[in-house]
This record gives structure tokens, C-alpha cells and sequence, in this order.
């Protein structure tokens, strides 16, 4: 009796050892003034790093603009790839998130080249993607940057930057963030 018992827990054992990896990525909540808005989770051993509002300026044509709080996300390991989550106040359509984009792309990527745009659904919800390369640093990068379409007058901007020579396996990470995005209005 004594060995079958041992026989079965090795075998549990041997099974929840092979068995599908667990996920426990941490969900985060993006707040504006008190709101709840969006969340989405972070996986493991990567790091959040949080900002509140803030103005950014352009040194060299002295044009400083307002940022609301960014939610930026990395491996805990490798900077060669970020995301950052961002949802600036008095930017209500997919249009005006682009717009948006537009006035803050010198601060995220340098010589930016579209490569591609698309309509799709994140969350459920309407969502225009474009994606590029350009550099950072001085290095190349490829980045996507995605607006998506908020109840109640917002969006959410996304963008991740990934530095060539990245991992690509990162690229999997980054969807997963995407796909673990939900409203909370």
C-alpha cells in the first residue's frame, strides 16, 4: 500500500512538473483622477515603472508638450524592448489619438518610417495599429503603436519598441500585454 501511494504522488509529481507552464501575471490598473480607465497585465520578471503628468520638451526646438501619466513596462533583464501604456486627458477619438501620436513621435522614436496600419479589436474595442522602425539611442528599432478606442470619450495609446537584436520571443510577451487589455468603464 505504502509503495502504490508513493507510486501515485510521483506520478502527480512528474505531471504538474510537465504540465503547461503557470501563469501569474500581475494585472495593473491605469487611473485618472480617481477613474479606473483600462488594465492589462504585466508579466512575469518584467518591471512597471510609473510617471504622473508631466510636460516633455523637444531641446532642440524648445516645444514642450503635456503627457498625462505613462505606464512603461520592461524585463527585468534586457532594455532592448519597452512598452508603455498612456491615456491623455482630452484626446476622446482614435483620430485624435493619432493626432496625439503625432505630437509626441520625436520623443519615442527618431526618423520614424511607417511600414504598416491597420484596423482591428483590442478588447473588444476598436483599435487603429501602426507599426514602423526608426532609432532610439542610436540604435535601429521596430515599434507599434496602437490607439484604442475608450468608452466615455478616451483612448489608450500602447506603444512598444523593440531594439534590433531583440529577442523575438519578446514579441510574444508584447502580444500577450495586448491581448490581457480590458476597459474598466
Amino acid at each position: 500500500m505504502r509503495n502504490l501511494l508513493g507510486m501515485a504522488l510521483t506520478a502527480c509529481a512528474a505531471t504538474w512538473l510537465l504540465g503547461a507552464p503557470a501563469q501569474a501575471d500581475t494585472p495593473v490598473t491605469y487611473t485618472d483622477e480617481g477613474r479606473a480607465l483600462f488594465r492589462f497585465e504585466v508579466p512575469d520578471f518584467w518591471t512597471l515603472r510609473t510617471g504622473g503628468p508631466r510636460e516633455i520638451e523637444d531641446t532642440n526646438l524648445g516645444d514642450a508638450r503635456a503627457v498625462s501619466r505613462v505606464m512603461g513596462i520592461r524585463p527585468v533583464t534586457d532594455d532592448n524592448v519597452w512598452m508603455g501604456f498612456v491615456s491623455p486627458s482630452r484626446v476622446s477619438s482614435i483620430q485624435g489619438g493619432l493626432r496625439y501620436l503625432e505630437d509626441i513621435d520625436k520623443f519615442l522614436v527618431k526618423d520614424p518610417t511607417v511600414t504598416s496600419t491597420s484596423d482591428t479589436r483590442i478588447g473588444g474595442l476598436p483599435a487603429h495599429v501602426v507599426r514602423g522602425t526608426g532609432n532610439r539611442d542610436g540604435r535601429g528599432v521596430n515599434f507599434t503603436a496602437t490607439v484604442i478606442d475608450l468608452p466615455r470619450d478616451r483612448v489608450a495609446i500602447g506603444v512598444a519598441i523593440l531594439r534590433d537584436g531583440a529577442d523575438p520571443s519578446y514579441v510574444d510577451a508584447l502580444n500577450a500585454v495586448f491581448a490581457s487589455f480590458r476597459s474598466l468603464q
